[in-house]
């Protein structure tokens, strides 16, 4: 459906996400998912509530991915990826609702392109290009006219203000900061391999700052605590996310003079990750999220002017992301879910330390399921002493004694991570009486540096042990039938799934890979350029380590998979092409198993449209009940237990 044509009754009930807050705190923009792609909304605040809104016009036909105000509230970039493709273009509208024009901010001949944010009236843009370099772009919205900041392999724009920009390089799991500032390009912090600092925001620097209003420029002082100058004519401040040096992701303001960097630690926690951040515009607050408890959101706010933490503030649901702050850090914007509640934007006024999302009652009101069953947090102790922890989501109908179907699910990444939020397809599995536990294998996020590169290249199988470890513990409690237990996963989680089909024959009654790999020497061949080159540090090198890729790789292993396997993929993933689903459904057959291959047309890496997930959780669905219902033994037959752990199903060498 054309984005002009969506009506507020056609919004109503429907997920939303992604807000950006204007600067002057009287505007939101979000994206709304409706029944065709995610749709861009702009929605105008009385007083923190809302009042009237548009749709963002946009004349590519695709999901918008992200939404940002410029800093003088005058425009909004959005980010929009053509006909559900994973190839993104940056397209910029103004704020005005009579105002119907837009112009594409990135260049057709470019791979994909990234919206960053803004510096002051000029969009931030990373472009990816066909050779695999990342370029950082500053682009203004009125003339188009481009500055070209930096190119370079796995180069990535984070941000940039007053002449002074930070680049993000190096791949997975391995991740440093740049600093480009009179005239000299130096790392932001001492090297760390394996570290990952990904994340930052240029705060200030020795000059008074501008900040764009409606109204004109306005001069805000430099903060009290200002440093000596130096030979770059002073000291640059930048708010930064890191683990250097360390194994949890901590919150550090550093300070940045001719004689190195000062670090002063803002936040941290020996139990948990800052997962994201945002700074007012002002550049006098932060608004931080932590990743607690196995996936848990915690929102805490610090003033960057002398370092005060208030105390936390209570989330209205399990799972916060996406925060958004206005100019002045008064109005903050997030996007909040639970296991019984989809996506929804909550707006927070922080003058009162209160939640004023019930204004919305147009548009708001998330996909709700009264009767889900609140998922608990088991913890699995596996062969060689590591603990793993999953979130168990029982089925309502499931047998009083225990032992009941269940679904394993795994994660993308492999550095993602399973947290307590929405699923769209756990409630069509639960409502079936199917179970869902959902482990967090070893190369997972959230639970600390050393946990995520705990199965980088040559320790790739971990993963799968893990997986049988958790479910030999699922059978040992009495929380699944051995007969019927599925694995499904997505991404990186599909190439985990088939892996322990191929590596654990018997284990398994079915599988379901969606836009999974299959084959980590075709993927290289076959994915982007930018992303092979940012897969390097954890799956291996596709030439130095092409005999390893073979092994740890399903397709080679695809006549030992005795279990019926999906293979779901969209038609225009660049990811994870959908030859990666084809070939290894081709090589089951071949084998004389049972494998069954669907194209989703007009979807990307991930499936966007709701008619079209509805579709492919229900698939799903069928296809697992189909499968336990072949699986279950006549009584006193032996049972799939006994087959896993027998002799002639060994593990493949790795």
């Amino acid at each position: 459906m054309a984005p002009d044509l969506l009506t507020v009754m056609e919004l109503s009930g429907r997920p939303t996400h992604g807000a950006s807050v204007a600067p002057d705190g009287r505007a939101l923009a979000h994206v709304v998912d409706v029944d065709g792609y995610p749709r861009a909304v702009q929605r105008f605040l009385e007083g923190a509530r809302a009042g009237t809104w548009r749709p963002v016009r946009l004349p590519v036909d695709g999901p918008v991915t992200r939404v940002r105000h410029s800093p003088d509230g005058l425009w909004l970039a959005c980010q929009v990826a053509p006909y559900g493709g994973d190839r993104s273009q940056v397209w910029v509208v103004t704020t005005d609702p009579g105002d119907p024009q837009a112009w594409r901010a990135d260049d057709d001949r470019d791979g994909s392109a990234e919206l960053v944010g803004w510096d002051g009236t000029r969009i931030q843009v990373t472009a990816e290009l066909e050779d695999g370099s990342g370029e950082s772009r500053l682009v203004d919205p009125q003339t188009l006219g481009v500055e070209v900041v930096d190119r370079r392999p796995e180069g990535r724009f984070v941000d940039s203000w007053g002449g002074a920009s930070l680049v993000r390089v190096g791949g997975r799991g391995d991740r440093s900061l740049r600093l480009l500032w009179g005239g000299e390009d130096t790392a932001l912090l001492r090297p760390d391999p394996g570290s990952v600092t990904d994340a930052a925001a240029i705060l200030d620097d020795h000059r008074p700052r501008r900040l764009p209003s409606r109204s004109g420029w306005s001069e805000r002082l430099p903060p009290h605590t200002s440093c000596p100058s130096e030979s770059r004519e002073g000291y640059l401040r930048v708010v930064v996310r890191t683990d250097v040096g360390g194994d949890r992701q901590r919150l550090a303001l550093l300070t940045v003079t001719g004689r190195g960097v000062s670090e002063r630690v803002l936040m941290a926690r020996p139990d948990a990750d800052v997962e994201e951040f945002c700074v007012s515009e002002d550049g006098t607050r932060a608004a931080v999220l932590w990743n607690v408890d196995g996936g848990r959101s915690e929102l805490a706010l610090v003033e960057l002017v002398d370092g005060t933490v208030h105390e936390a503030i209570p989330l209205p649901g399990w799972v916060a992301t996406e925060p958004s702050l206005s100019a002045d850090g008064s109005i903050l914007a997030l996007t909040v879910e639970s296991p019984d509640r989809d996506r929804c934007v909550e707006i927070l006024d922080l003058r009162t330390r209160s939640w004023v999302s019930q204004a919305w009652v147009d548009v708001d009101g998330a996909t709700r399921d009264p009767q889900a069953v609140l998922p608990e947090l088991l913890r699995t102790t596996t062969r060689d002493g590591t603990e793993v922890s999953s979130w168990w989501h029982p089925a309502r109908d499931r047998p009083v004694d225990g032992g009941g179907p269940v679904v394993i699910h795994l994660h993308g990444g492999p550095e993602g991570q399973e947290r307590p939020g929405w699923s769209h397809l756990y409630p069509v599995l639960l409502r079936a009486g199917i179970s869902v536990c959902a482990p967090n294998v070893r190369g997972s996020g959230g639970f600390g540096r050393a946990y995520s590169h705990a199965d980088d290249v040559g320790l790739r199988w971990r993963g799968v042990d893990d997986v049988e470890d958790v479910v030999g513990d699922l059978v040992a409690r009495g929380l699944a039938d051995p007969d019927r237990v599925a694995c499904v996963g997505w991404s990186y989680g599909g190439y985990l799934t088939l892996s322990c089909l191929a590596a654990r024959p018997g284990l398994f009654a079915a599988g379901a890979s969606i836009a999974g790999m299959s084959d980590l020497g075709t993927f290289y061949a076959t994915t982007e350029p930018w992303i092979a080159r940012a897969a390097l540090p954890k799956y291996g090198h596709p030439v130095h380590d092409a005999e390893l890729l073979r092994t740890i790789s399903p397709l080679r292993l695809a006549d030992r998979i005795d279990a019926p396997v999906l293979l779901v993929h969209g038609a225009h993933d660049t990811n994870v092409p959908p030859s990666e689903s084809q070939q290894l459904a081709e090589a089951v057959q071949a084998a004389g198993g049972t494998a069954r291959c669907e194209i989703v047309p007009d979807e990307g890496h991930e499936i966007v449209q709701p008619a079209r997930r509805r579709a492919a959780a229900e698939l799903v669905r069928d296809w697992t009940l189909a499968a336990f219902a072949a699986a279950v033994s006549p009584a006193g037959a032996p049972s799939r237990t006994g087959r896993r752990t027998g002799p002639g199903h060994p593990a493949p060498p790795g």
